[in-house]
């Protein structure tokens, strides 16, 4: 097998097992005889609570426990769950509301967990749920993001939990005053269901003494804490594993009130307690992604240079904070706000409220989709008003190559880029020289085709600092210990061949270890493409350090002073000795001197700075005006994602994303009626992407090695996404413009189009 760090597309080692049915997943790994969890949850949006009676469920058959807020509180656990804050404009707090793990006093979701009923068999659990008594006096919901309206919170006015600011308010207004031309839109980016193939799940074990929650999450370590918090045990008293995870795109990255419950509830029995989300409950209690409107401004010179830019946004939090729900339109919307363009005059203002909602946290971008879909619409709009060509204004705007490394308006610091190029690139890719004559073939069949473009950029969130732990087996394996966590990206593969490559140990001799926090003290897990970046920064520092011991080790058994032993990435070799060991011969003679020190390796390191992957996506679309129907007909891709460690697996990443912006595009629509009731809580009537709403979608890398990461390489996990928002969006948009259709936003499901397409030709006439 070639070396993985020459850019060699290895195919993924745990496929085999996953496509074979032998992947481990939490449901499929419970203790024998555990207990089986289900919960009572709240039927309406919004209501009080005035009476709740678990008596009947207690006496139930085969019910071992019933667990309330009550219950957990009179157990000593505080149960108010943990959030992280932003401050308000003047510089006070954020609102931070009670969210209790289970609903007290009030409800504020359809779907928010009541009880907790454990029994012998799940039929047992559900039947007893059914005789709790619920009693509500029902309360207005709050459905709109706007201030007013009944409270959520009796501690929030008006529902607003926080108005926000970055930038420079007065020069902004100052340059909006003075501008040649000016450009405004109003953007809605409508709210999604993850949907993760393996929904949310858990079990705990509690043997006495410790406590075992094993999760589908994206790292343990924080779970742990906050575990050890709640239920007042000492951290080393709290284990927490993640086994294979099927998907979790952020909504998984964050601690729910049922594995604090399910813990509790194992505690309390000394037996182990089972839950697994089914798909309904799912889709009304995993946190939702999106959900905002923003009005974005543009001022121009009389050369069609941006001299500022204007955002006003304001977001849906949901019923309480989600981990980071209040950080996502805010500080991270922010990271990217003025994208790849040169413009250090800027403002961005968010507010967030409260909605009789479930909450709204990261999906897969966490912030940065949704400002570059804002950012990219208003700059097509831009270039409709300017009479200017989409490509041309960009590259009128973009941020040179001389200018990096380049201190964003931001507060970011991008350190290289050459968007020209890759634009230039992405126009040649999409063929777009030979767009005009597809849409006029389109045109003679009735059907309207058009073109979108987004330019991107993002960057790698998360924790820069990593660990990694390398042992050397008696049966002459290797075990890599790593600190962040799969949930389907490839790590096991990643992550062998790259340590293969550095040490010339054979990949299938080494095992990734992950997802268990008896074994790894410490870690970032997964999450805001940061993974391969800073996984594979640690275990460069960890081959350094085991390549320093195992030098100053064979300088006595080489008879040669260390200072001449060089390593090749394969073998040891030293002028003057015909001994030429490789790290596992160097290892087992290790092992027979007694030199169990040289057996186990382990180093972090930081990243010097974020590496901002970027890149060009360019959508064709085409409409059948008789019924509204878009079809996605051409999709090109050309990023910039530095050095490629494994361009297949960065390739399946960014295929994985575009898909997802696509449904979120063209087919995914999170609907409630006035009375907080989910509309949309089955696949009957959420419509993920089919294979047949998605083309080929061409990837193409035009690599800028970056400098923040010994391996030049840029975060790829969440490029996908952020590109494809606005490049199907302002295909959409440009297909209908000359049909007298000027505002377009997601989702263009088929009645909605037919509808925007009848009402503009009404208006026409």
């Amino acid at each position: 097998m070639d070396k993985f760090g020459k850019s060699q597309p290895v195919k993924r080692v745990e496929d085999v097992r996953f496509l074979t049915g032998h992947g481990r997943y939490v449901d499929d790994i419970t203790p024998d005889g555990a207990l089986r969890a289900f919960y009572f949850r709240s039927p309406v949006a919004h209501a009080t609570i005035t009476g709740l009676d678990v008596s009947g469920a207690r006496a139930a058959q085969g019910v071992h426990l019933v667990l309330t807020a009550q219950d957990l509180e009179d157990a000593g656990m505080t149960i108010d769950m943990h959030s992280v804050t932003v401050k308000k404009l003047d510089g006070s707090d954020a609102a931070k509301p009670f969210r209790p793990m289970l609903a007290k006093d009030k409800l504020r979701y359809v779907g928010e967990a009541v009880a907790l009923v454990v029994a012998e068999t799940l039929d047992q659990a559900r039947d007893a749920a059914e005789l709790i008594e619920l009693d509500y006096d029902d309360l207005p919901a709050k459905m709109d993001i706007a201030p007013g309206g009944a409270p959520v919170h009796d501690d929030v006015p008006d529902n607003c939990a926080f108005d926000w600011g970055m930038g420079d308010r007065e020069a902004t207004e100052a340059a909006f005053r003075s501008a040649a031309r000016t450009v405004s839109l109003d953007v809605g980016d409508n709210r999604v269901i993850v949907n993760s193939m393996e929904p949310r799940g858990c079990f705990a074990e509690w043997d006495g003494t410790r406590l075992h929650v094993s999760l589908g999450g994206q790292g343990v370590w924080a779970h742990k804490d906050q575990l050890s918090a709640a239920l007042h045990l000492e951290r080393d008293k709290v284990r927490v594993t993640n086994p294979d995870v099927g998907g979790g795109f952020g909504m998984k990255g964050f601690a729910y009130p049922e594995y604090f419950s399910v813990a509790q509830a194992a505690r309390a029995l000394g037996r182990p307690v089972r839950w697994m989300s089914e798909r309904g409950e799912a889709m009304l209690t995993d946190n939702g992604g999106r959900d905002l409107t923003s009005l974005a401004e543009l001022a121009f010179d009389e050369n069609n240079k941006i001299t500022a830019y204007r955002v006003n946004t304001k977001c849906n939090l949901g019923a309480y904070n989600g981990t980071f729900g209040q950080m996502i339109q805010t500080q991270l919307f922010s990271r990217v706000l003025t994208g790849v363009y040169d413009i250090q005059t800027t403002w961005l203002q968010v507010e967030g409220y409260y909605t009789n909602t479930v909450q709204v946290d990261a999906y897969r971008g966490a912030g940065r989709p949704e400002a570059i879909y804002v950012l990219e619409r208003v700059m097509d709009r831009a270039a409709r008003e300017l009479g200017v060509d989409p490509l041309e204004l960009r590259r009128i705007n973009f941020i040179a190559p001389d200018q990096f490394p380049y201190k964003a308006a931001t507060g970011e610091t991008y350190d290289v880029g050459e968007f020209a190029r890759v634009l230039d690139r992405a126009a040649a890719e999409a063929d777009i020289a030979g767009f005009d004559a597809r849409r006029a073939a389109d045109a003679k069949r009735g059907l309207l085709r058009g073109r979108g473009l987004c330019y991107y950029i993002e960057s790698i969130l998360g924790d820069p600092s990593e660990g990694a732990k390398v042992t050397f087996n008696e049966d002459g394996s290797v075990a890599i210990y790593v600190g962040t966590q799969s949930n389907g990206q490839g790590h096991e593969t990643v992550y062998a061949q790259f340590l293969s490559d550095q040490t010339g140990i054979p990949a299938d001799m080494i095992h990734v270890i992950q997802g268990d926090s008896d074994l790894i003290a410490k870690g970032g897990g997964t999450g805001g493409s940061r993974s391969v970046t800073t996984q594979s920064t640690a275990t460069l520092a960890t081959v350094a350090a085991m390549t320093q011991a195992f030098t100053d080790f064979l300088s006595d058994e080489m008879g040669v002073p260390a200072s001449e032993i060089t390593f090749d990435d394969e073998r040891f070799r030293a002028d003057g000795s015909n001994m030429t060991p490789t790290m596992l011969e160097v290892a087992e003679l290790a092992r027979e001197k007694g030199r169990d020190d040289l057996l186990v390796h382990e180093e972090r390191a930081t990243l010097p700075g974020r590496s901002f992957p970027n890149g060009c996506h360019v959508s064709e679309v085409v409409i059948d005006p008789e019924t509204g129907v878009v079809t996605v007909d051409r999709y090109v891709v050309v990023d910039d994602f530095g050095n490629l460690i494994n361009p297949m697996l960065a390739e399946g990443q960014v295929h994985g994303g575009v898909v997802q912006g696509i449904g979120q595009a063209i087919t995914e629509h999170v609907v409630y009626d006035e009375d907080g009731q989910l509309l949309t809580a089955s696949f009957m009537d959420y419509a993920l992407p089919r294979a047949e709403d998605v083309p080929y979608i061409g990837f193409t890398s035009e690599p800028v090695p970056s400098t923040a990461n010994l391996m030049g390489m840029k975060g790829c996990g969440e490029a996908g996404t952020v590109g494809a928002l606005a490049a199907v969006a302002n295909a959409v948009q440009d297909a209908v413009w000359d049909r007298g259709v000027r505002q377009a936003d997601m989702p263009f499901t088929p009645h909605k189009v037919w509808e925007l397409l009848k009402d503009d030709a009404i208006a026409a006439e």
